[in-house]
């Protein structure tokens, strides 16, 4: 039989993978690649804390008290992110589309052009229940 987890366990999980994220001195941040991770077109500062507390196992990106973006540093079509501490540690990884497109990370537009403000629209983080 598969491990099922409740609720309080699924919220609990994803909270703690999360909250990884605000973890030393500075914020933790977001790069945003092209399809293969191969060229970084932004790197993004989160908010802090970076998500919400989940609920039904989902965190939320925060984007209060306003929405985290930067300046793009190269062209290209975002596909990958990769979310760090502050510290450089890599803590997971995830999917980048335009808003409303289900990605790990929202944005307005995934086709980026190089000085261009790219602004995360949302996100959130699941933790499933098997």
């Amino acid at each position: 039989m598969a491990l099922t987890l409740e609720g309080v366990a699924r919220n609990a999980a994803c909270d703690a993978v999360v909250d990884l994220l605000d973890g030393g001195a500075a914020d933790g941040y977001v790069e945003i690649r092209t399809s293969g991770g191969t060229t970084l077109l932004v790197s993004i500062d989160f908010n802090d804390p970076a998500f919400g507390a989940a609920a039904a196992g989902v965190a939320n990106v925060s984007v209060s008290p306003s929405a985290p973006s930067a300046a793009a540093v190269a062209d290209g079509d975002a596909a990958v992110c990769r979310f760090y501490d502050s510290d450089d540690q890599l803590v997971m990884s995830g999917t980048v589309t335009a808003t409303g497109g289900g990605g790990d990370i929202t944005i307005a537009d995934v086709t980026i052009a190089s000085g261009a403000t790219v602004t995360i629209t949302g996100g959130n983080i699941t933790m499933p229940a098997s």
